[in-house]
């Protein structure tokens, strides 16, 4: 018959005190542990990463908001730059208009042509022109070029624009130069 082995703890007649937990309960615990601070680590990096994409997507829309005030203002320059020609063909138009041959001119009919084509140009990007004839004087919109008494008008109300004005959106580009009734 065999005999069983025997260990050199039992052969020395020291008996194995059983631990306060077995191996198997200390390895259960040490990977509940590691498992929390993964799982709290986890959660630091989603935050992180949760962060960084409203980061980003704050950035994204801050950046388009730029990006359309940058146009609106590169607009706003080019328009005011041809404001005066637009007044040009403005006065022109007006001049061949007053002379007794008008209707026959191909001069002037070719100035007004010119004159809508910029005009719904500047239509297409944004800018619109006003004349405020019969309103009343606003000092954000309107420059008054002179004030006097006027029969039939209220006070206060413009009774004859001398220059249109020009705005993009809410944004004045040129206030309309006015008379405004006193």
């Amino acid at each position: 018959m065999e005999q069983p082995e025997v260990t050199p703890q039992e052969e020395a007649g020291v008996e194995e005190t059983p631990a306060p937990q077995s191996d198997a309960a200390q390895a259960v615990a040490d990977d509940l542990d590691e498992l929390q601070s993964k799982a709290a680590e986890r959660d630091e990096f989603l935050a992180l990463a949760q962060r960084t994409q409203a980061d980003f997507e704050n950035f994204r829309k801050r950046a388009s908001r730029e990006q359309g005030a940058a146009e609106a203002r590169g607009v706003a320059r080019v328009v005011r730059e041809l404001l005066p020609a637009l007044d040009n063909l403005e006065r022109a138009l007006a001049a061949a208009e007053s002379q007794p041959d008008h209707g026959e001119h191909h001069l002037a009919e070719g100035i007004r042509l010119v004159q809508a084509e910029l005009l719904a140009a500047m239509g297409r990007v944004g800018v619109e022109g006003y004349s405020p004839k019969g309103e009343p004087f606003d000092p954000n919109v309107h420059e008054a070029m002179a004030q006097q008494p006027v029969d039939g008008a209220e006070s206060g109300t413009i009774v004859e624009v001398f220059q249109s004005g020009y705005r993009i959106g809410d944004d004045v580009i040129r206030p309309a130069r006015v008379l405004v009734a006193a």
